[in-house]
């Protein structure tokens, strides 16, 4: 560690699953500061490959962008004790109505750490099946559409600004490098 050492912190704003805490931080050089950091639960992100290795994806209102986002299914960690795969495994049934019989961890990351807590974990789903209906979780879901994109399309959906969702594009990504072999995923 570089000698940073947080010396305290208090909730300053609750919202929903979320806290904004300022927290007081005793620096390096003997100097305190504040900061303020959003703390999440932690989320999920899945890309789902059909049987003709297309990614299945969402588009959806997101309001922080006020536009409609592609995105590859994701949610919220919020079941307490629930693993990161059983997370994945249901937001793809609730957002898709999928199922995997099997699953890779293509990555772990912070999303935006310079305020932010939120870390997230990144799934290819592959074999999938028919798991029931849908059971979207909200307005955004229930208005959401559903788009299959060839993962060789990644770059290209990435260089017109279709594709925006950072946890979406690194998912791509490292699916198309799964798919193709040069990639294992991590333990």
């Amino acid at each position: 560690m570089t000698g940073f050492r947080v010396a305290d912190s208090r909730v300053v704003a609750e919202a929903g699953f979320f806290r904004v805490e300022q927290v007081t931080v005793d620096g390096p050089d003997g100097a305190r500061y504040e900061r303020n950091v959003v703390r999440h639960p932690g989320a999920v992100m899945v890309v789902p490959i059909d049987a003709d290795g297309r990614a299945v994806l969402v588009r959806q209102y997101r309001v922080s962008a006020d536009q409609e986002l592609l995105e590859a299914p994701a949610g919220k960690r919020d079941v307490h004790g629930e693993s990161p795969e059983a997370t994945a495994a249901r937001e793809l049934e609730e957002e898709l109505g999928l199922r995997a019989h099997r699953w890779v961890r293509l990555a772990e990351l912070y999303d935006s750490p310079g305020f932010c807590d939120e870390y997230a974990y990144v799934f290819a789903a592959l074999d999938l099946v028919e798991g029931g209906a849908p059971a979207p979780q909200g307005p955004e879901e229930r208005a959401m559409t559903v788009e299959r994109v060839a993962l060789d399309d990644a770059e290209a959906l990435i260089a017109s600004r279709e594709l925006v969702d950072a946890k979406t594009i690194i998912g791509l990504l490292l699916a198309r490098r799964f798919l193709a072999g040069e990639y294992d995923g991590i333990a």
